[in-house]
């Protein structure tokens, strides 16, 4: 077993960098399948998720060259061939794989997505717009096929706010023949970014970043130059990180305007936040106060960040209640951040955290991808050497974030193949 191992207490200094939004990668990689010719994306993070698509992309016949966080996706030679498994299952993004396929080539065949354990999170939005534009779509045997004869513009509303659906729906209607309405469509920057690059290759794409995007429907899309924005959940972290344990530190690479809800809550806890124009810096902080905090959709404060700001919390005079309502099963943290001395509990949608209190080391697992980045917070501040397993989860998400860690001073070390004995319940 793979694991990190941290010990806690150095004060970290200096600057990191940013890299390229996974929640983007994720979808501009599907995106640039419906060219006809080479499409290249710049500022790519290197990460496990984006070498699984890469894989997948290179299935069906795309030959797929990444160099110095380049992306370069020659679609040419792309067949529509069935995808029940395998690589399909070890990430979630993998169900863009149904829009692309399906605008491309009026139909799919794709096993049921993977990716973290964080509660129900249906397709049924997704399906319901394919469906919109004319498609049939059946489940065989753990598999979603999908199968049209030609795909019409319509007028789809999302019963709820979904990113995955918007992107989906987008991907599969911007060949559709007519125009295509989504009501309720999500508004987060990645939208945005995909829409870019979708129109950049030549698709006819109004309104991304409102709830309301309109699609003309063209009939092929061809190669382009894109660059991904940067990641606002890496952004966000290193600035709890940095209040938590910084002795002044400089994230370059960020567009200010995405993590203003954090920006926000941090100033409330009592930390200051210097915004440039592609920078944050974030000084030493004393003394933290509780705060409350409840996720909502974009602009609002970020699912993807409660688990590390539960860390923060932890530091924070008087008790702390945090609401997630995008995924109320989200807080599988708590009882490893207990492990590690902090007084936390869970109540329905919420967890009540109450501090400040002293973290001390532990064996602790990472459950998912943002509960390890709380937990390599946790091991930062706390005494003694953390051991964190389950780092697969962190990988999948966070580019580097070893050596950028240790350039701020932290010490941790990913240490490979070894054998632990397992965490009692």
């Amino acid at each position: 077993m793979d694991v990190y191992k941290i010990k806690g207490g150095n004060r970290l200094q200096g600057k990191v960098r940013v890299s390229g939004a996974k929640n983007s990668a994720v979808a501009l990689i599907p995106a640039a399948i419906l060219a006809d010719s080479p499409v290249t994306i710049a500022g790519l993070p290197e990460i496990s998720d984006v070498m699984t698509l890469q894989k997948l992309v290179e299935e069906i016949g795309g030959n797929v060259e990444i160099e110095e966080g380049k992306i370069t996706i020659d679609p040419s030679e792309i067949v529509s061939m069935p995808l029940p498994n395998g690589n399909v299952k070890k990430l979630r993004a993998s169900s863009y794989m149904m829009g692309a396929l399906l605008g491309k080539f009026k139909h799919a065949v794709i096993g049921l997505p993977g990716g973290c354990h964080l509660g129900p999170r249906p397709i049924d939005q997704h399906i319901k717009g394919f469906e919109a534009l004319g498609a049939k779509v059946t489940n065989e045997h753990g598999a979603i096929y999908l199968r049209a004869d030609e795909l019409r513009g319509a007028k789809i509303y999302l019963d709820v706010v979904s990113v995955g659906a918007t992107i989906n729906i987008m991907l599969a209607a911007v060949m559709a023949k007519g125009k295509t309405v989504i009501e309720n469509a999500a508004k987060e920057p990645e939208i945005i970014d995909v829409a870019t690059l979708l129109s950049n290759m030549g698709a006819n794409i109004k309104g991304a970043g409102t709830n309301v995007i309109r699609i003309e429907g063209v009939e092929k899309l061809h190669g382009t130059k894109h660059t991904i924005i940067p990641d606002r959940i890496e952004t966000g972290t290193y600035m709890i990180m940095a209040a938590a344990i910084g002795d002044g530190i400089t994230i370059d690479n960020v567009i200010p305007l995405h993590v203003e809800a954090v920006t926000a809550k941090l100033r409330e806890m009592g930390v200051k936040v210097e915004v440039g124009e592609e920078q944050i810096y974030i000084p030493k902080t004393e003394k933290f106060e509780a705060v409350d905090v409840k996720t909502l959709v974009y602009p609002g404060f970020p699912t993807d960040l409660q688990q590390p700001f539960c860390v923060l919390s932890t530091q924070a005079e008087g008790s702390s209640i945090l609401t997630d309502t995008i995924y109320p099963a989200r807080f599988k943290q708590i009882d490893e951040l207990r492990r590690m001395n902090a007084d936390g509990r869970v109540e329905g949608r919420s967890a009540i955290i109450t501090g400040p209190t002293a973290m001390q080391a532990a064996t602790v697992r990472a459950t998912d991808l943002r509960a390890g980045a709380a937990l390599i917070i946790a091991g930062l501040i706390a005494s003694g050497e953390t051991e964190i397993q389950g780092i697969e989860h962190i990988e999948r998400g966070y580019s580097q974030i070893i050596p950028k860690l240790k350039m701020l001073g932290a010490d941790i070390n990913k240490v490979e193949g070894l054998k632990t004995a397992s965490i009692s319940e």
